[in-house]
Parts: structure tokens; C-alpha cells; sequence
């Protein structure tokens, strides 16, 4: 435990007594807002200043929020440690998940990057901007069937082979944006959709996203392909003696292959435990093990992912923690607000909340909440698990900055849906359809972007 930690979080606390202690005995609040969503927007706001010390951040922000609901509000499933434990007996299932995926992903993305895929590449992509808006491309139809994270580091693994390991923060930004938006528009594509067609969302209702997700694709990739072009070019030539290293591509395609059918089967044939056990993560994992006597796998990359992992983990933790209650009324711009603050919360409980609250029409829903997380690099998973790779992505201010088409993306794509599909809202429960949009509320689940 670093010197830098325990000043953030003996601050953190310090603000988390006062706050607490001011509103003991009442719904804790500070002008209205949840203490909770105040100690969570300065551990973001934290993140986002001091991008060297972020793991010192999230875990400190984790521990206050933990803390201060120990210490004056109670989780849902009880009051003090005991209720904290409880808390954490709900939530494993998502985090062994998370966790699992992204270790397994980082080893994932060091053979395909080993299989010399990357160097090929070139051969077959433009050598200008538009060589540079192929990976992206490739990223997005990827993610629309496999998962956005493994989507985003293959885009990466791609990006650092083909332009000599320097990529434009700019155009990371457009990774990230791509594997969401891929996933945003299919119901295996990302978690958030899948948990829509579990609660009965028919896959047609999420797929008229594609049409905001290809215009987001093209502005954003138009921009950053630009961006990189002039960073630094795609390579031209490539050694005419380079094979693909075709064991790699096998130990991919497995891994791929048991994380999609295991999240197909368990959650249309066996949702009644699918919250019971981290499936899909040991699936990954049951894969790589498997695999063991194709090629050796890199395990010096765990080491190299575990920090980046944890900060996830406690962020999606602190998330959890958050008393989520009730959303505005279903409608376009409740969707297209979502999208905005799914930047800077998970947007899992979110989704949860939206569907227990019904009325939406969910292709607005699944882009707003699918693609909004990339307009920072901490608002989706596949985002945080992209910045492991390259850790200069990890600041807020040059990932607004320089991936400032990300948002615009967002903002016609959104709109673009509104003005040529249109606000068509199907209630999955039909005896609800005529009363009013009022919120249901009830305990939210909690996952990564």
C-alpha cells in the first residue's frame, strides 16, 4: 500500500465521516445527491486527473464508498460487514467473470499478435488513411459476433504491429468506439444486449442500432484513421517470407469460439444459473488450458495485466455499490442521456434498471448504452482492457481531446436513428403498456461495459 494511497483515501474518508455523520440517522444527501454518487464522481473525477495514480484512485474510492455504506446506509442485502459480504456474495459471478476475461483476453491478444496476422495485413489493406480505417472496420464486425473487449485488443494487437507500436491516442479512442459500436447492434455482441434478449427483447428490436452504429464507425473512423495517417503510417511493405503462424490463429479461434457458445447456450438454455457461476470466464480459461500443448502460451502478460484488471474490478465495484434506484421516464432522450452517463458509470445496472422498467424502444437503448461508454477510456471494459495495453490512454483529458470524434459520433448516430427510424417503443410487459412510464424499482445487477 502506497504513501499516494493512503493520502487519497485518508482524504476520501475524512470527506466520506463528514458527509456521513451530517446526514446520519436520514437518506444521506448533499444538495440532493447521494453521498454514494459524490464519493463515486471524485474517485472518477480522481482517475481522470491522475492518470499515473489511477489504481491508487480506484482503490481508494472503492474502500471510502465501502466504508461509508458499512458505516450509515447498509447494502441491500444488510447492514455493516455482514452486509458488505453479502454484497460481494451477489456480485462475485460478475467479477470472476471480468476478471477471467481480461486476463484471458491479454493472452488471447499476444497470439494473434504472434501469429503474424498483423504483418500480413498490409498486403491486403490501402497503405493511406484508409488502410488505417480497415482495422476499425475489421474491429467492428468482429465485436458484432464475439466480445467487444476481445474485439478491442485484436484491434490493438493490429494497430501496435502495423504502425511500428505508435498509435495515436485519437485513434485508440476509435478502437474502443468501433468494438462497442459492433457489439451495439447484435444480441451476442455485448453484455448489455444480451441481457435484452434474455428478458425477452426480440433480436430484431436491437438490430436496428446498426443503422446509428455504422454512421458512428464511419465519423469516428473517418476522423481517427485521419489522426493516425498522419502519426504514423500504416507499414507498406512486409517481408515476403512471413507466414501466418496458423497454431496461433487455431488457439484464437478456440478461445473466441468457447466464450461465444458458452454465452449463447447458458443464457437462452440455463439463465436460471446463469448468475450462479462465472460461465463464460471459465470457458475462456477451460480453452487456453486446453490448448496448452499447441503453442506456449505467454503467461509473463498476466503479470503485466493483473494491475490493470484490479483497477477495473474496483470500479465496477464502486459502481455496484451505487443506489440505483429509479430512472426518468422511458423515452428517446432518456436513451440518449444514458449514453452520457454510461461514459462515467456502469452501464450494466443501468441496463438492468431500464429493463425492469420497460417501455423503451431498445435499439435506442442498446446503442445509447452500448457506444456511450467509449467516450472515455474508463467507461467500458473494453475500454479499460484497451488502456492496459497502452497506458498512455489512460487520461481523461487526452482521450476528450484528441478523441473528441467519439462524442460527435455518438450525437449523429443517435440522432440520425430518432429522425429516420423513429421512437418506437415495445413494452415487454404487454398489461403494462398503457400506464404510464413509471419507474420500477428493485435491486440492479452489476457487470462490466
Amino acid at each position: 500500500m502506497t504513501l499516494s494511497f493512503l493520502r487519497v483515501l485518508g482524504a476520501t474518508v475524512a470527506l466520506t465521516l463528514c458527509a456521513g455523520s451530517a446526514w446520519a440517522g436520514e437518506a444521506p444527501a448533499i444538495a440532493g445527491i447521494p453521498v454514494e454518487f459524490i464519493l463515486f464522481a471524485l474517485t472518477l473525477l480522481g482517475v481522470a486527473l491522475f492518470h499515473n495514480q489511477t489504481f491508487n484512485v480506484a482503490l481508494a474510492g472503492v474502500s471510502a464508498v465501502a466504508l461509508y455504506k458499512m458505516a450509515f446506509t447498509g447494502f441491500k442485502t444488510g447492514a455493516g460487514i455482514a452486509g458488505f459480504a453479502g454484497h460481494l456474495g451477489h456480485e462475485w459471478v460478475t467479477l470472476a467473470n471480468l476478471f477471467c476475461l481480461l486476463m484471458g483476453f491479454a493472452i488471447l491478444a499476444r497470439h494473434f499478435e504472434k501469429s503474424h496476422v498483423p504483418l500480413i495485413l498490409p498486403r491486403y489493406l490501402p497503405d493511406d488513411w484508409r488502410g488505417a480505417f480497415g482495422v476499425l472496420a475489421m474491429v467492428w464486425v468482429i465485436s458484432s459476433f464475439l466480445d467487444n473487449i476481445a474485439a478491442a485488443l485484436i484491434g490493438g494487437a493490429m494497430a501496435h504491429q502495423l504502425f511500428r507500436a505508435k498509435v495515436h491516442i485519437g485513434y485508440l479512442a476509435a478502437i474502443v468506439a468501433a468494438s462497442n459500436a459492433g457489439g451495439a447492434f447484435s444480441v451476442v455482441g455485448d453484455t448489455t444486449t444480451t441481457m435484452m434478449w434474455i428478458a425477452g427483447v426480440h433480436p430484431g428490436a436491437v438490430f436496428e442500432a446498426v443503422l446509428a452504429s455504422a454512421i458512428a464507425l464511419a465519423i469516428s473512423g473517418y476522423f481517427a484513421a485521419k489522426q493516425q495517417h498522419a502519426y504514423s503510417p500504416i507499414l507498406k511493405n512486409t517481408h515476403s517470407n512471413i507466414r501466418v503462424d496458423w497454431g496461433r490463429i487455431f488457439i484464437v479461434a478456440l478461445i473466441l469460439v468457447f466464450a461465444m457458445v458458452t454465452n449463447i447456450v447458458v443464457n437462452t438454455h440455463y439463465t436460471a444459473i446463469s448468475d450462479t457461476f462465472p460461465f463464460i470466464g471459465v470457458a475462456v480459461w477451460a480453452a487456453i488450458l486446453a490448448t496448452v500443448p499447441v503453442r506456449r502460451h505467454d503467461w509473463e502478460v498476466l503479470g503485466e495485466s493483473l494491475k490493470g484488471t484490479f483497477f477495473l474490478l474496483f470500479l465496477v465495484t464502486t459502481a455496484s455499490m451505487m443506489p440505483v434506484e429509479k430512472l426518468p421516464a422511458a423515452s428517446w432522450q432518456t436513451a440518449f442521456g444514458l449514453g452520457f452517463v454510461s461514459a462515467v458509470f456502469d452501464n450494466i445496472p443501468l441496463t438492468a434498471l431500464a429493463i425492469r422498467q420497460d417501455g423503451y424502444d431498445w435499439g435506442f437503448l442498446a446503442f445509447g448504452v452500448g457506444y456511450g461508454g467509449s467516450m472515455l477510456w474508463f467507461g467500458s471494459s473494453a475500454g479499460v482492457a484497451l488502456s492496459n495495453m497502452y497506458p498512455e490512454a489512460k487520461s481523461a483529458g487526452l482521450w476528450l481531446r484528441h478523441g473528441w470524434h467519439v462524442a460527435l459520433a455518438y450525437v449523429v448516430g443517435f440522432m440520425a436513428m430518432v429522425l429516420l427510424v423513429g421512437w418506437h417503443p415495445e413494452p415487454l410487459n404487454k398489461a403494462a403498456a398503457d400506464v404510464p412510464a413509471a419507474v420500477q424499482t428493485g435491486p440492479a445487477t452489476s457487470s462490466g461495459n
